[in-house]
């Protein structure tokens, strides 16, 4: 629940800032508190749905944006999502790749996440 708390705040933080990486935790666990909020929202008044929807509009664009740059993509694939269907599993496929583990054209990566192992454990 903390991790959900702490990707709500950095992407709330972060919400205009387009540049730099965001990883796959910070990116999904503000996919998934959007999608509570936004759902719960629907329950109640679809005005107050609305009105959330404008709310997350713009630290969601940042935080896909992060997330592309991130694997190595410019924030323009962002567009993709404007074709139903094929854009959005595209997405969905770029979003649940692995961060490149050093450094590229959009910075560093983020600095919470440990790095990863060179083999895996009893292999040399």
């Amino acid at each position: 629940m903390e991790d959900i708390k702490k990707a709500v705040i950095t992407c709330f933080k972060k919400f205009a800032e387009f540049g730099g990486r965001a990883d796959r935790p910070e990116f999904w666990y503000f996919a998934l508190a959007q999608f509570v909020v936004l759902f719960v929202l629907g329950i109640v008044s679809w005005t107050l749905q609305s009105l959330a929807s404008l709310v997350f509009l713009i630290p969601s664009l940042a935080v896909g944006a992060r997330r592309l740059h991130d694997i190595g993509k410019s924030g323009w694939w962002m567009l993709l999502g404007l074709i139903p269907v094929i854009g959005w599993l595209v997405l969905i496929y770029f979003a649940i790749q692995p961060g490149q583990p050093g450094a590229n054209e959009y910075g560093q990566p983020p600095a919470d996440v440990p790095p990863l192992p060179q083999s895996a454990p009893g292999q040399q």
